[in-house]
């Protein structure tokens, strides 16, 4: 925590100062003509060069994606100081030409801290173990290694070390938005044989995560995805998790869903959004525990032009001490910016929400409030207010602009049960991205 003589900004003056000056400039940045400029001609000298001067793919391709990205943490009452985060984020990859349905892709994936300010407890480098957790680990490793096989009509066959992302990431997610990703050693077959109907089948025996760490696990996946054009997706799903590594029976789990989905057009200007969705999750295999849990989202929404209002209630159930629990999915896209719910408590969480999205002169922003309870013992966690604001220009640059901030009740008994939820969290990124 920071001294009263070294106290930051307060929130409020700091978001708009730091997100104001990411709004204009954007707009600055504006081109202003529509005449072919040097980054146009950089991009496509570039573009060639990655395809080996050949755009049918005959040589193959070369992937490149470097992001910077500089972020502070400030967590109230727990002993530590602020952390400040400055990383540079390369992955570099190469997709080899199709060979009678084969092809093959291996990427690396390398993040180099620029300042030890702050601490990282799951990886081999550690950081200030003063300050508080980011979880961005200096690291390199194998992000991805795999082989495809499409000589099979509408069949994709998939196997190695690969990005998946299942429906909308919450219990299978790549976690994109950490500077070292997470990837599966996997076996998966994705089949579109039937009109508008996809299959997915895989198995996942390991799993890299965010820390650089190898987690093994014996974890198959089933999910079926129609979609009616226009009006709907609807996906049914079942996973099945089994983990026998020391200490982690707990986690061993089978869960079972369906979520329809859609944003149907009503005229030319207004869309409609909504998504409900049920979850069972129940004890597997190794796990000691006897588990019957429930969760349920539901959402709607509308979009005017360039502006959209959302509403929605996610419930993640609990019930004699064990709670609904999603270890594998990219849990940063739900339930707040500020992490505070990664895990979910013992008392489950309910958290209701509103998100507010505009576009103005090409510049998308958000903000998004929330509002969580717990599902049992009727405990008030806090509120949380969420900002972005981002932009990209052309097809392989983005400035990025988010700030979390998580205001925590400390009533009902809440300070005794969690202390972690009982503290107020600010939580400030600015990123910027290169991608061919």
């Amino acid at each position: 925590m920071l001294s009263k003589a070294n106290k930051p900004t307060k929130p409020k003056c700091f978001v708009k100062a730091v997100l104001s000056s990411a709004i204009l400039a954007s707009i600055v940045i504006q081109p202003a003509v529509a005449e072919e400029t040097y980054i146009d001609i950089f991009d496509y000298q570039t573009e060639n060069a990655l395809n080996f001067e050949d755009e049918t793919g005959k040589y193959g391709q070369v992937k490149f994606n470097l992001r910077y990205r500089f972020e502070m943490a400030d967590v109230a009452d727990n002993g530590r100081e602020t952390a400040y985060a400055n990383t540079l984020r390369l992955r570099f990859g190469y997709l080899t030409p199709e060979f009678y349905g084969l092809q093959a892709y291996g990427e690396f994936e390398g993040n180099v801290a620029m300042q030890r300010d702050y601490f990282s407890p799951k990886s081999d480098w550690k950081g200030d173990l003063g300050r508080e957790v980011i979880a961005d680990p200096q690291s390199a490793e194998l992000n991805q290694m795999y082989v495809t096989y499409k000589g099979i009509p509408d069949t994709e066959l998939k196997a190695g070390r690969q990005r998946i992302n299942i429906d909308d990431q919450r219990f299978i997610g790549a976690v994109a938005w950490r500077q070292m990703e997470q990837t599966f050693d996997s076996g998966l077959i994705t089949n579109k044989s039937i009109k508008n109907l996809t299959m997915k089948v895989g198995y996942i025996g390991q799993v890299q995560n965010i820390w650089s760490e190898l987690d093994t696990v014996q974890f198959p996946f089933l999910n079926v995805n129609y979609k009616f054009k226009g009006l709907a997706n609807i996906s049914a799903y079942g996973l099945w998790l089994a983990d026998f590594d020391t200490g982690q029976a707990g986690r061993s789990a089978q869960t079972y869903g369906i979520l329809v989905n859609g944003s149907p057009k009503i005229t030319k200007s207004v869309k409609l959004h909504y998504h409900a969705e049920y979850s069972y999750q129940a004890d597997y295999k190794n796990n000691p525990n006897s588990v019957s849990l429930s969760r349920y989202s539901l959402m709607g929404g509308a979009s005017y032009m360039a502006i959209t209002l959302k509403g929605a209630v996610e419930e993640l159930g609990a019930s004699g001490g064990q709670a609904f629990q999603t270890p594998f999915g990219t849990n940063h896209k739900f339930q707040g910016w500020a992490d505070k719910f990664l895990v979910t408590p013992k008392d489950g969480v309910r958290d209701i929400n509103a998100t507010l999205t505009a576009k103005p002169f090409g510049v998308k922003m958000a903000f998004v409030y929330h509002n969580f309870q717990s599902v049992t013992n009727s405990i008030d966690y806090g509120n949380e207010y969420d900002f972005l604001v981002t932009k990209k220009f052309g097809k392989h640059y983005q400035l990025l602009a988010k700030y979390a901030y998580y205001d925590a009740y400390a009533v009902n008994g809440n300070a005794a049960y969690n202390s972690a939820l009982s503290q107020n969290t600010h939580k400030f990124w600015l990123q910027g991205s290169v991608f061919f």
